[in-house]
């Protein structure tokens, strides 16, 4: 059974928070909801995609294994975001791997609970398109920064999205280890300890899994017009 507050994220993540209640009921009683050690697989490449998947609390990895034997972080998703709606809805194989990145809770709603709503009313799969267009728009502004984007302004961006204010100054806290934040910024761990190094001269000091930011405004400008 879903705990009423991991219900109430679930409700408003992208993918339920437009469908009536009539069709958010069922999928939500047959729901599985669980915890995850950090480090604790939730699926492995090429295994069948089974469930779609809302991330309740902490964070979750998603990544490919190189042929090399090296692991590319694909995304990372926290509280309330979903993924593999795409793969599932087409009973495809997971392309990536699942990892839980700190300790975490996912709710899995089964495939076969969807499809059978899409079946019966087109909104349900309109809602689930609409999700998936919202990960591709993310998967593109990735691509757009690691073109574009200098080390430390993809930093300094990392940094200011953690932000709970618009101004002044702000202390913000890393939500995941500094080889997975490396990882999901297309950066080698070594190169990441040179982006901190850089931002020092824009007012940012990294204290273990902290960052002390003096001036959010200056870092913005950072982003906006490092070259």
């Amino acid at each position: 059974m879903v705990h009423k507050h991991h219900e109430e994220i679930a409700r408003n993540s992208v993918l339920l928070r437009s469908l009536p209640d009539q069709h958010v009921e069922p999928l939500l009683s047959r729901a599985i909801c669980h915890r995850y050690d950090r480090g604790e697989t939730l699926f492995l490449q090429d295994e069948p995609a089974d469930a779609i998947h809302i991330v309740l609390e902490g964070w979750v990895k998603l990544y490919r294994v190189t042929p090399n034997g090296n692991e590319a972080v694909v995304s990372v998703f926290t509280r309330g975001e979903s993924f593999g709606e795409a793969v599932a809805l087409r009973r495809l194989p997971y392309p990536v791997s699942a990892e839980a990145a700190t300790s975490a809770e996912v709710l899995h709603l089964p495939t076969s609970v969807l499809v059978d709503l899409i079946k019966r009313d087109a909104e349900v799969g309109l809602s689930i398109l609409s999700s998936t267009f919202i990960h591709l728009h993310s998967l593109v502004a990735q691509l757009e920064q690691l073109k574009a984007q200098t080390g430390a302004q993809r930093v300094a961006e990392f940094l200011l999205d953690l932000c709970a204010c618009d101004d002044g100054g702000c202390v913000v806290k890393m939500p995941y280890d500094k080889v997975l934040i490396a990882g999901r910024l297309g950066m080698k761990p070594e190169s990441l300890s040179r982006a901190f190094a850089r931002l020092k001269r824009s007012g940012v000091t990294i204290e273990k899994s902290r960052a002390r930011i003096e001036s959010i405004e200056r870092l913005r400008e950072l982003v906006d017009n490092c070259g």
